[in-house]
């Protein structure tokens, strides 16, 4: 079963998954949402997040913004990271990648760029 999660602030996705209010966690069978839960997130401490999710047997997750550590923790947790998504409806962009229209943008949490001033989790 597919299970994608999204992080959601004011009822949209959020740039920043370390900011997010509540996860949007939608359960996925033969390619129709067929679940939609809301979860409050732990306290955000590096690795919080893909630990949190894989215990609940997530296997994707939509972000606009996410640096590359919490990248690779997603990954070798078992989940896949779709990154750059615009900010939306969080049902809107599930539907988007399991129909293959999703399209992700740049990161919106580069951490590459020097002048970076803020904390992208």
């Amino acid at each position: 079963m597919q299970k994608i999660a999204l992080p959601v602030a004011n009822s949209l996705l959020s740039p920043h998954f370390g900011h997010s209010e509540y996860f949007y966690i939608y359960e996925v069978n033969e390619n129709t949402i067929e679940k939609e839960e809301m979860h409050v997130p732990p306290v955000h401490t590096p690795g919080a997040y893909p630990k949190w999710m894989a215990d609940m047997g997530v296997t994707d997750i939509i972000v606009g913004g996410v640096g590359q550590k919490a990248i690779d923790l997603f990954n070798s947790n078992g989940i896949n990271v779709y990154m750059g998504a615009a900010v939306k409806k969080p049902k809107e962009l599930a539907s988007e990648l399991l129909q293959g229209t999703l399209v992700g943008k740049a990161n919106l949490c580069n951490h590459d760029d020097d002048d970076h001033d803020h904390q992208c989790h």
